[in-house]
């Protein structure tokens, strides 16, 4: 980060290869910046370009959803969960409404500032879906956030790529622990998730097994079980297990946009002026709605928390 004229910002350096010019992520991050403005997505303010190198100025944010995660272990606070939620479905809603896709939704893209505004970073992978729609590449998203589909090689997809992330990142706000942290390689990250929610089939998810992926001999049959039973904190929030469902659909025509999502009855004690907000309004503007003291050791939930990891390996 530096000082300039006496504002904080951060700053993101790309060296420049001589004969192959800027990057192409690079590119596609600032076309895509330049576009979106929103409290909730990290604004770039400029970018410099020299012959060696091409340089992002950000807005500094000085913390991210993993760093925040691994300060508060064993879980956040049931408000703050809500709170950081709402703030991530307010950004990719907005990213969406553009038809923009961010494909890599994971808690290190999500910058965190002091008082708790959540901003959406790291457009490098990111996409404009045109439509009609095109296919793309499926080696998107860090792999404990990427759904089954991607997973099982799908290159056609929506924003409810972005949507599996957001349930990934939801139970794990709510629990301290990776919902799906798979250990080895794609084919053992597919049987973390079939394990909670079920083998695909034929007859649960029609054309599932044309997908390049779906290789039969390899697969064990797991029946879909209750996330509140693997995820025993969501039965202690109200509503909580319902939209964790409606995220973490293994069809991904079931799964909750962002637009519904926001209007969840899990949201329902959030004030209504809060939907109220103009794109760039924080939701810290609105009266009452802060972040709640973390509890900054949950020695029962840890304990809890990693018998439910051992549960998903």
């Amino acid at each position: 980060m530096v000082n300039l004229t006496n504002q904080v910002v951060a700053l993101k350096e790309i060296r420049l290869q001589e004969e192959e010019g800027a990057p192409f992520t690079a590119i596609r991050e600032a076309s895509l910046l330049k576009q979106l403005k929103h409290a909730n997505i990290v604004t770039l303010h400029d970018i410099i370009h020299t012959k060696e190198t091409l340089t992002f100025v950000f807005e500094y944010v000085h913390t991210d959803l993993s760093q925040y995660l691994e300060k508060h272990g064993g879980g956040l606070h049931p408000r703050n969960v809500k709170l950081l939620l709402f703030q991530l479905l307010r950004g990719l809603s907005y990213c969406h409404r553009r038809r923009i896709l961010h494909r890599d939704i994971k808690p290190q893209n999500l910058l965190i500032s002091e008082i708790g505004e959540l901003k959406i970073a790291d457009f490098g992978l990111a996409r404009a879906k045109s439509v009609p729609s095109h296919t793309y590449s499926h080696e998107v998203v860090t792999l404990w956030y990427r759904p089954p589909d991607v997973l099982l090689g799908s290159t056609d997809y929506s924003t409810s790529l972005d949507m599996w992330g957001v349930g990934c990142i939801y139970t794990e706000m709510i629990t301290g622990v990776p919902a799906f942290p798979g250990v080895r390689d794609i084919q053992d990250q597919l049987d973390k998730i079939f394990k909670v929610v079920g083998t695909p089939t034929e007859e649960t998810w029609p054309g599932v097994t044309q997908l390049p992926n779906y290789k039969p001999h390899r697969l064990v049959l797991h029946r879909p079980r209750r996330l509140a039973s693997l995820f025993s904190r969501l039965n202690d929030i109200p509503n909580a297990e319902s939209l964790a469902t409606q995220f973490l659909q293994i069809q991904p025509k079931k799964r909750i946009s962002s637009e519904t999502a926001l209007r969840h009855s899990y949201f329902a004690d959030l004030p209504s002026q809060i939907y109220e907000l103009d794109a760039d309004q924080s939701i810290f503007s609105v009266g009452g709605v802060r972040l709640a003291q973390e509890l900054r050791n949950y020695p029962t939930s840890v304990i809890q928390a990693a018998r439910e990891i051992r549960k998903l390996v």
